[in-house]
């Protein structure tokens, strides 16, 4: 499978002023394969370390934190001498030693001409107990589960993916065919053990049965890394995703995840969650202007899964019924949408969107998207049919350099009404229609 974030580190290998990278993601996303796969090709040689399963190097990096040291001891470790300009130095589950990762500051002081990347499934985790960090030394990436676009050049769909990113916008004859591999997607999702089971069987079911493997694993790490006194309301909060989500208003509620629960009580796991990359975090803002991060009330936000797939799964919807549809589904559907919107934002690098906003009275905007600059509003809805009495409200109010809709109606952009109307199967062009179109 192709992962777009490879196309970054090949740009970091040819900065002049680079400094050690850290790739950050939950696990199962990636993260080893993907630095892996850069090594094999844009490097002669690999040098992996795996902190997890190779604790005899603890005494290595006890004993020193030399740079110099560090990599003549690892040639004779790796068997093969490593070379500044052809070998790729990989530290993988590199919370599991601190001292790799000081060395990552006199890497970047005493040997940047090295190339050394590092990965941690749970080095947020790491971090937020207090495990020291070379500040202002390293260069960090973060890998999600596949986008929807990486969905489609994994299911073979590169020319349209192609077409759609040259500025085509006529996709009525495509329509139906990318509206299937958009329902395939929020069954299947972006885990690449689920993609990857995808393309080999083109079995739901099949699927259905790596997804919950993953449940398992991710459950399993609860009581396996996290505090004692957090595995039980770690679980709580959990499973009370979908049934938070499930709501007409979707703001996180703290009752759901137990009776009689209370913020202080829950925060601990919520953060935890959050630092492990399980969950993402969308917070609420009553005043829409930049930097949306000053006007955010950290104390109302909503919380989505890391992945759509794990999302259905752990929600219980059979495949079947996201592919046919039910009544029953319809307001679920609101929610999977809500989901994959989130997904598809977080992965345009240049745009900012775990935001949204309401009014003191009903009205909601699902998500705000900044550039830096602009603040756009974007109503999202799960079929064809598009009554965004909030985003007119907002816009009313805030006159927005671009206001988008994104459902499965047409491509429509309306210049003079500041208002595009996007299909969701196209939000990956999102960052096209903002940047190099403009906001108006």
């Amino acid at each position: 499978m192709e992962r777009l974030l490879l196309g970054e580190l090949m740009k970091w290998r040819e900065k002049t002023d680079r400094k050690p990278l850290i790739l950050r993601g939950a696990r199962q996303v990636g993260k080893t394969w993907l630095l892996k796969e850069f090594g094999r090709k844009c490097f002669r040689d690999v040098c992996y370390i795996n902190f997890e399963q190779q604790t005899l190097l603890a005494h290595l990096f006890e004993t020193t934190l030399s740079p110099h040291d560090i990599i003549e001891q690892l040639s004779v470790y790796n068997g093969r001498k490593i070379s500044a300009s052809d070998t790729l130095i990989i530290f993988d589950e590199v919370q599991e030693m601190p001292r790799a990762l000081t060395s990552l500051k006199y890497f970047a002081e005493e040997a940047p001409e090295y190339a050394v990347c590092c990965a941690g499934s749970l080095l947020g985790v790491a971090l937020h107990e207090g495990t020291s960090f070379p500040v202002g030394k390293v260069d960090f990436l973060d890998l999600y589960p596949l986008s929807f676009r990486e969905f489609l050049l994994a299911d073979g769909e590169e020319m349209l993916v192609d077409y759609i990113l040259k500025g085509n916008r006529n996709l009525d004859v495509f329509a139906e065919k990318l509206t299937a591999c958009l329902k395939r997607y929020m069954v299947v999702g972006g885990m690449p053990a689920a993609v990857m089971k995808w393309g080999e069987t083109h079995d739901f079911f099949e699927v259905d049965s790596v997804q919950r493997q993953l449940l398992s694993a991710y459950e399993n790490d609860f009581s396996k890394h996290a505090p004692r006194q957090l595995v039980e309301k770690i679980r709580y909060v959990w499973d009370s995703i979908p049934s938070q989500l499930a709501k007409e208003n979707r703001k996180f509620v703290y009752g759901l995840v137990r009776e009689g629960a209370r913020a202080r009580e829950y925060e601990d796991a919520l953060m935890w969650l959050s630092d492990a990359g399980e969950i993402v975090r969308s917070y609420n803002v009553s005043k829409p202007d930049v930097p949306l991060k000053a006007y955010a009330d950290l104390k109302i936000f909503k919380v989505f899964l890391l992945d759509i797939g794990l999302l259905r799964c752990l929600s219980g919807l059979s495949p079947k019924v996201v592919l046919e549809g039910s009544r029953i589904f319809e307001e679920f559907k609101g929610a999977l949408t809500e989901q994959f919107v989130c997904q598809e934002l977080m992965a345009l690098p240049h745009l900012q969107a775990n935001y949204y906003w309401t009014s003191s009275a009903t009205a909601e905007v699902d998500f705000l998207i900044t550039d830096g600059l602009n603040v756009y509003p974007l109503e999202c809805k799960a079929g064809a049919t598009m009554n965004a009495k909030s985003l007119r409200l907002y816009r009313d109010r805030y006159a927005p350099a671009l206001a988008i809709r994104a459902s499965l109606l047409p491509y429509e952009r309306n210049g003079e009404a500041r208002l595009l109307n996007i299909p969701l199967y196209m939000l990956f062009a999102l960052e096209k229609e903002i940047v190099e179109r403009g906001g108006a």
